[in-house]
C-alpha cells in the first residue's frame, strides 16, 4: 500500500525540507563581502574559500527531525487519521521552522535590507503545499473506502 499518491507527496515534502540543508535562504553583499544563510549557519566568502561565521546547530537538527517526521509518516498508511494528524503537525512545525529561519536570517551583517532571497526561502512553502496534497490523497482514500463499504 506504499504506492498511494500521498506517499509521493510526503516523500516530496521530506525532500523539500532536506533541500534546506543545501540551498541558501538569503544572500547579501556587505562591505564587499558576500554572506549567505543556510539552516546550518551563516557563511562568508573569503579569499581562501568559504568560512562559516556562525553555526545554527539547533536549527539544523530541527530541520532534519522535521524531514524525518514527514518521511516516516509515509509508513503510517494503515492509520489514515494518524497520518492526517501527523501531516497537520508537519505543517504547523514547518510554519514554526520558517519563522525560526527568518529570525536566524536577521543575523546577517547589515540586516535583511538589500538581501536577495534564494530558493531555500521557498522550500517551507513547498513543504506545506506537498503536505496539503498528501492530506487530499488521504481524504480521497477515506472516501473510496467508505464507498466500497456502502457497496457491501
Amino acid at each position: 500500500m506504499i504506492q498511494r499518491v500521498q506517499s509521493i507527496w510526503l516523500f516530496l515534502a521530506s525532500i523539500s525540507l532536506l533541500m534546506l540543508l543545501l540551498l541558501p535562504v538569503v544572500t547579501k553583499m556587505y562591505n564587499g563581502t558576500e554572506y549567505w544563510i543556510l539552516v546550518t549557519g551563516l557563511y562568508q566568502k573569503a579569499a581562501t574559500g568559504t568560512l562559516r561565521v556562525e553555526g545554527f546547530l539547533p536549527l539544523f537538527a530541527s530541520t532534519i527531525i522535521l524531514a524525518l517526521i514527514a518521511f516516516l509518516n509515509i509508513f503510517t498508511f494503515n492509520n489514515r487519521t494518524l497520518q492526517k494528524r501527523i501531516c497537520n503537525v508537519v505543517i504547523i512545525l514547518t510554519i514554526g521552522l520558517s519563522f525560526w529561519i527568518s529570525q536566524s536570517a536577521q543575523k546577517i551583517p547589515g540586516g535583511l535590507d538589500g538581501a536577495s532571497y534564494n530558493a531555500g526561502a521557498f522550500m517551507p512553502i513547498l513543504t506545506i503545499i506537498f503536505c496539503f496534497m498528501a492530506m487530499r490523497g488521504i481524504r480521497n482514500d477515506e472516501q473510496l473506502i467508505k464507498s466500497a463499504d456502502r457497496l457491501r
